[in-house]
């Protein structure tokens, strides 16, 4: 047996102390390269790991009516979370004494400030979670509420939404935002350039446990808010029109009602009412039809409303005056078909004054044909029809004008009285506009303009003014629409005693669903102005389809309610003057 030698000891123990050392260098290397050499780029890592960022909403701007009224605000909500983790007895400050609270007093008093149990609170809050919500969608004085618990596993996302004061009464005007934000309608949509603000950017930091590190947060990027629109629309007077234009469609189991007012001199849009009509605090229940502004986006075939534009066609041509005669019988009859007034009568003797007021579909055609129909066609879009207004409303029609080359038998005759052609209400408002402005057609204005942090207001660009007609022949124009008012079988129901008001009535039959010739629903309308000596006001009613009643009867009620009640709401003091006789007939 061969026995090993026993080494040296003391060699050994060099030898393992100096393996230490030379560890011991090693560690000490790497410490030193990761707490100082390394220390930055790491010190990233784990912050990058830690850090999160947040997008700053930015608070949308305010839509407001001609008086500042606010029609759209955007408020924050919150939604309430809490740490299950971190759920543990607080001692806070109460009354400038430290105070110990249990979990149990303070799930009671989360609970008493969210309107739920303490059971309901304690429920969510149990377990090792490090999420759980408690409430969505909780108001501003709640959140406050909250907060001044000082409990603090609590944490809070603010959630920014959008309300609008005036629900239905303004909903097809300003439209509505998605719940992501995104502007899907109105004035909403049309000056989303103006309201959407620039988001800002926050970064903060989480700890082990997943929560946010209060003092954390860092702005690198401050919000923007959005800037004011301010409209022309008056909320006292469209509220009322919009009350009464329910009650209508109501009465008359009518599909829609629409109501304009229009300030003569300046354009501007005081009224857009319409029923029924979104809310835009609650659109996904309307129609698609009600989510709409009909006033820009439907076009109808107005009817006798459009024998205006041809009597003033024919007076400012030079091929007729207010008194040229004409024998109206009840009935015409052409190669493609008859065209018949509203009620049978004998062969009429009467003036282009008297065919106005008698509304005869007959007596226009023989009077106007002797306009060509080119001149027609080019007087219609001088008025402003077969074209968007420079409004420019999201989804604006244009109506349908056919070139006068374009034009039927049938439609060069009925054009005269408003069939075979179709307009939206805002059009046919304006129209009467010009007329009550010395022939000057002016564009509807309904933005006033846009309005900074900084009071700077910004106008919104529109269209140049247009000589539609001579102010001699808008003069004659509405002296004989105020005969209508005076002596008209329709006409005279829209008459108001303090005032003198001119007007013209107009009912038109309307397609058939099935597309080919008409059914037997109409659109029934009245557009008038007052005071005829020095005008303030186009008031323009539409009623589509009502089922109780197939005349302008039905629109001369809402169209004085609503001018009385400008005329008084404006302080336009009553007419002193007399107008003067015209003859009717012969």
């Amino acid at each position: 047996m061969t026995l090993l030698t026993p080494g040296n000891p003391r060699k050994r123990t060099r030898l393992f102390t100096g393996l230490i050392l030379v560890l011991a260098v090693v560690f000490a290397f790497r410490l030193f390269a990761f707490q100082v050499v390394d220390a930055e780029s790491i010190n990233k890592i784990s912050k990058a790991n830690r850090s999160v960022t947040r997008t700053l909403s930015a608070l949308r701007g305010d839509i407001v009516d001609s008086s500042g009224n606010v029609l759209a605000h955007s408020v924050y909500t919150y939604d309430i979370n809490a740490a299950p983790i971190n759920v543990q007895p607080v001692t806070v400050l109460r009354n400038g004494q430290e105070v110990i609270l249990t979990v149990d007093q303070q799930a009671d008093a989360i609970a008493k400030i969210l309107g739920q149990t303490k059971l309901e609170i304690l429920a969510k809050i149990a377990g090792t979670g490090v999420y759980a919500n408690l409430a969505k969608s909780v108001s501003a004085a709640r959140y406050r509420a909250l907060q001044e618990l000082d409990i603090p596993w609590l944490f809070y996302d603010p959630i920014l939404s959008r309300t609008y004061a005036e629900g239905a009464t303004t909903g097809s005007i300003v439209g509505f935002v998605g719940k992501d934000g995104i502007p899907l309608a109105g004035v909403e949509l049309q000056m989303n350039g103006c309201l959407a603000g620039v988001d800002g950017q926050e970064t903060f930091e989480r700890g082990t446990d997943g929560i946010r590190i209060p003092s954390s947060a860092v702005v690198a990027q401050q919000a923007e808010n959005g800037s004011t629109v301010r409209l022309t629309l008056n909320k006292d007077l469209q509220y009322l029109a919009q009350n009464m234009l329910y009650a209508e469609v109501k009465k008359y189991k009518a599909d829609w009602a629409t109501a304009v007012v229009i300030e003569v001199k300046t354009g501007k849009i005081l009224v857009a009412a319409e029923a029924p009509a979104v809310d835009s605090n609650d659109f996904g229940i309307a129609t698609a039809d009600s989510r709409k502004s009909r006033i820009f986006e439907t076009s109808f075939e107005p009817g006798s409303t459009m024998k205006t534009i041809t009597a003033a066609t024919l007076i400012d041509t030079g091929r007729g005056t207010p008194l040229t005669k004409v024998i109206a019988p009840y009935k015409l009859s052409f190669a493609w078909g008859p065209v018949q007034d509203s009620h049978q009568h004998p062969a009429e003797r009467l003036t282009l004054t008297g065919v106005l007021k008698d509304s005869s579909n007959t007596g226009i055609i023989k009077i106007g044909q002797v306009i060509p129909s080119q001149t027609r066609y080019d007087y219609m879009r001088k008025f402003g029809f077969g074209e968007k207004t420079s409004v420019n409303f999201p989804g604006e029609a244009s109506g349908q004008l056919r070139k006068a080359s374009d034009w039927d038998g049938a439609t060069d005759k009925v054009s005269m009285f408003g069939q075979g052609v179709s307009v939206t209400p805002i059009q046919m408002a304006m129209a009467y506009q010009a007329v009550a402005n010395k022939g000057i057609r002016l564009e509807p204005k309904l933005i006033d303009g846009c309005q900074d942090k900084n009071g700077k207001t910004s106008s919104m660009p529109i269209g140049s003014p247009t000589q539609v007609i001579s102010e001699s022949t808008a003069t004659q124009t509405m002296a004989m629409l105020e005969k209508v008012v005076e002596f008209g079988g329709i006409g005279h129901t829209a008459s108001l005693s303090e005032w003198r008001v001119a007007g013209k009535s107009g009912t038109a039959q309307v397609q058939a669903d099935n597309g080919h010739g008409y059914g037997y629903l109409h659109a029934v309308s009245f557009i008038g102005m007052a005071p005829v000596e020095d005008p303030r006001f186009v008031v323009a009613i539409t009623i589509y389809k009502p089922r109780t009643i197939s005349t302008s009867l039905g629109a001369t009620p809402s169209f004085r309610f609503i001018l009385k009640k400008a005329l008084l709401m404006y302080g336009v003091p009553p007419s002193t003057t007399k107008s003067k006789p015209l003859q009717m007939d012969w």
